[in-house]
């Protein structure tokens, strides 16, 4: 028993939004003591990792609502966080690709949000300025936001793992939180690393932070699902295809953002992903199965309520998991010089979509607050960008309820 000295804060989850937390926390308490638990070996392990590598602007979010003032504020200090600790990034800008004439309002909506959100040197483009910049794009008309780029997330996680310990936390990996309990003074977590005891509790498990809020005493009506997204990768000789990040307008029946090609931090450029339940909540592969994890999805009626309401689009994703030439297709509407035979494995990660039972994907941030505690159930794109604004959010809506 790890026993409670003066004030002490524990984050559940050594992700980039946990970790950010603990490193704001440090930052406006520095008098308590904060610790990190982390249930891998490593910190960053799963969605910190396992991402585009994007650092998002808030072009996509409803102007006024958390995301977007969170995004455009995150993006920022990210940006400012790598460059001050000398962690690889580049802002390498994004156009936005209309295909169709019935994407152009749409594109123009996005264009208006992207001003209210306060982005800065937002162009539209026509089909000539566009081939200035991505030659090989297809596309009626386009959104250049020159303020997106990408990171290298896995450093920023192990820098700011290296920052709270520097600054007197603790981050304790190999610490699964297999049980909580609360008293007058505060919360005892018991894991596989100790039992360790504190006055304020802040869940940050990501793919479990549903399952670590209900052992928290919370309800389940809103469940992590997870959702598999898999990437290609083009072949070395047509990576010149690609400039800079190329999306499309987002298709408003459809709840994931699309395909879309990512030029990577550590070179190469990316092709996806795409959206597919997950056998298992950490399940990479499409052999991955935890029994759990799948009784705990089938078993919610929000997934059944999600399926019935998007029935051909979960058929055109499983059907495009397991058909490159189908993935090319999506791709070919952005580039159409892409083949099949220019297109090689990739990698996958898993995103922990947070459903309520209608059915309903939540995609705003959403926060539980309880006595002593506060839940992150659900951080979603663009998490990992404004992982650092997420802190300050959540240090700042707890600083009443911390004990002086």
């Amino acid at each position: 028993m790890y026993k409670m000295t003066g004030r002490r804060i524990l984050v559940i989850g050594g992700g980039i939004v946990g970790l950010a937390t603990a490193y704001r926390l440090q930052q406006r308490r520095p008098d308590a003591r904060v610790i990190v638990l982390e249930k891998e070996a490593s910190v960053g392990r799963h969605q910190s990792s396992h991402n585009s590598g994007v650092l998002h602007c808030g072009l996509y979010y409803k102007p006024g609502s958390l995301k977007a003032k969170l995004a455009v504020n995150g993006i920022r200090q990210m940006t400012a966080f790598c460059r001050d600790h000398h962690i690889r990034h580049e802002i390498c800008g994004k156009v936005v690709v209309a295909t169709a004439e019935d994407e152009l309002p749409r594109l123009h909506e996005l264009f208006e949000r992207g001003r209210q959100n306060g982005l800065q040197g937002l162009e539209m483009l026509r089909p000539e300025q566009l081939r200035e910049i991505e030659p090989h794009a297809a596309g009626i008309a386009a959104i250049r936001v020159p303020e997106e780029g990408i990171a290298d997330y896995p450093m920023v996680c192990a820098t700011l793992s290296d920052e709270i310990v520097r600054h007197g936390g603790q981050v304790v990996t190999g610490a699964e939180v297999t049980g909580l309990r609360q008293s007058a003074s505060g919360w005892t977590a018991v894991t596989t690393a100790g039992d360790y005891e504190a006055t304020y509790l802040i869940n940050c498990a990501g793919l479990h932070s549903d399952r670590v809020a209900t052992l928290g005493g919370g309800d389940r009506d809103v469940r992590i699902v997870p959702f598999r997204g898999e990437y290609y990768k083009l072949k070395p000789s047509r990576e010149h295809l690609v400039r800079h990040l190329i999306y499309p307008v987002p298709d408003p029946n459809f709840p994931f953002l699309g395909v879309h090609y990512t030029r990577m931090i550590h070179g190469g450029v990316e092709c996806g992903p795409n959206a597919v339940l997950a056998f298992s909540r950490e399940g990479y592969r499409k052999t991955d199965v935890r029994p759990g994890d799948l009784w705990d999805a089938l078993t919610f009626s929000g997934l059944w309520s999600f399926l019935g309401a998007y029935p051909r689009m979960c058929l055109d994703e499983l059907r495009r998991s397991f058909s490159k030439e189908l993935f090319c297709r999506s791709l070919q509407r952005l580039v159409p010089e892409v083949q099949p035979q220019d297109l090689e494995p990739g990698g996958a990660g898993v995103r922990a979509q947070a459903l309520d039972r209608r059915g309903t994907l939540l995609q705003d941030f959403h926060f539980v607050q309880k006595k002593a505690a506060l839940h992150v159930v659900n951080a979603p794109s663009p998490g990992a960008t404004a992982s650092l604004a997420i802190g300050e959010y959540i240090v700042e809506r707890i600083g009443q309820d911390l004990p002086v």
